[in-house]
């Protein structure tokens, strides 16, 4: 079947109107000729006939079979560009428009944490990404998205995966750099006794890991794995949610303060151990609100040690579930609010109702922000401001940071900005 590809799907795959109904291209861009058999609305195997001029040779060897980048094909300026256009969808899709503000793109090579798959094999392991449509695992030597310090790390992986993965399963190998080391947590693992316990430890020292962590416990630390938030030394739970890379963290951080300008009492909401809590804190009283009692507890004690901090504090709460009453909200200048993929509709909800009048929002959908985004602006919010945050080149994924103000308080601005 020949056909011409029109745009990118939301995985980063062609899309083309076929005589049966959209057709998935796998690694086709817009306005290419394509030819090539044609199952259950997928061209797996596409001949380019004609390519677009936004078509690039991908710089790394494993770009045909590791499913980690799927649009290492494509030039950047045009990904970039697309993932915007993504977001104005999103949001048109609710009636809604914002100015634009100069995107942040992390460098190659950047990515401080990510998380691999480790499978043992009959000649010992193999520990990498898994492949396209596929649950086979793809050895990544010199990938191109990892920090050279977790490309390091690997062999001691693939130790770690021999020695302690079951036959038939699969090894979750969650890898965060820290200034002591990598930092490893596995999951998915054999049962931890006494012998694999003390291998274990072996291991890390011969590999020198700052940790290592099984099942959510850890089992060697040779030197605290701290990450710096701010001021703040924070030693996270094993295995704990942090921004894949430290540009796009920086990125986010300073969307965030100055979205909230000189607001004196703040809310940061789903928190995690600090990532924007603590940086602010050098301003403002800071109330920090996630569900994880461990993430909030290396919060604190982060705050506790670090100086110059105003007053920080903490609840435990799932914000799902029990999400912050206008009355509990009406005591602070601006909320930052950074959920996960499912967005936050009840709290927006109770933020639209609210007396707040500056939202910082952070989010990792273009769905659901939208939505949420469409909750604000019906109470009365203006987005002021989108910026696209990309922290995962030559992937479909899209991050965000966005300002929302009611009435008289002006818009964030930068001398870069795009309407």
């Amino acid at each position: 079947m020949r056909l011409t590809v029109g745009r990118l799907g939301h995985l980063g795959d062609g899309i083309a109107e076929g005589p049966d109904g959209p057709v998935r291209i796998e690694g086709a861009l817009p306005g290419e000729a394509v030819e090539g058999e044609v199952a259950a609305g997928r061209m797996a195997a596409p001949r380019i006939l004609a390519p677009s001029p936004q078509r690039v040779p991908p710089p790394c060897p494993h770009a045909g079979g590791c499913g980690g980048c799927r649009l290492q094909h494509a030039a950047e300026p045009f990904v970039t560009a697309w993932k915007e256009e993504v977001l104005r969808t999103a949001l048109a899709a609710q009636g809604l428009a914002a100015p634009f503000l100069p995107p942040h793109v992390s460098p190659a090579r950047s990515r401080r944490r990510a998380v691999l798959a480790g499978r043992r094999t009959k000649r010992g392991a193999v520990v990498g990404f898994h492949g396209r449509a596929s649950d086979s695992i793809v050895a990544v030597p010199g990938c191109l998205v990892l920090h050279p310090a977790l490309v390091a790390a690997l062999p001691a992986l693939e130790a770690v995966t021999a020695l302690g993965a079951s036959r038939r399963g699969e090894l979750a190998l969650t890898l965060t750099r820290s200034d002591a080391g990598a930092d490893l947590a596995v999951g998915g693992g054999r049962p931890l006794d006494a012998p694999l316990r003390a291998e274990l430890a072996d291991l890390a020292a011969r590999f020198g890991l700052a940790r290592l962590a099984w099942s959510g416990e850890p089992v060697a630390m040779r030197a605290p794995p701290l990450q710096r938030f701010g001021a703040a030394r924070v030693l996270p739970p094993p295995g704990a949610f942090l921004q894949a890379t430290a540009e796009g963290e920086a990125a986010l951080v300073a969307a965030v303060t100055a979205t909230i300008g000189p607001a004196r009492r703040v809310a940061d909401l789903f928190s995690g151990c600090g990532t924007f809590a603590l940086p602010l804190a050098a301003r403002a009283e800071v109330h920090a609100v996630e569900a994880e009692a461990a993430m909030l507890d290396a919060l604190a004690a982060g705050a506790r040690t670090a100086p110059g901090l105003r007053r920080v504090t903490t609840e435990a709460r799932d914000l799902f579930r029990r999400p912050l009453r206008p009355d509990e909200l009406a005591r602070f200048d601006a909320v930052v609010i950074d959920p996960p993929r499912a967005g936050a509709e009840a709290q927006t909800a109770a933020l639209a109702a609210s007396s707040v009048p500056v939202v910082a929002m952070v989010s990792c959908n273009p769905v659901t922000f939208a939505r949420d985004a469409r909750t604000l602006a019906a109470a009365g919010f203006r987005l002021a401001a989108v910026q696209l945050v990309d922290q995962f080149r030559w992937s479909p994924h899209v991050e965000l940071a966005a300002a929302f103000v009611r009435g008289h308080i002006p818009a964030r601005r930068n001398e870069g900005e795009r309407g």
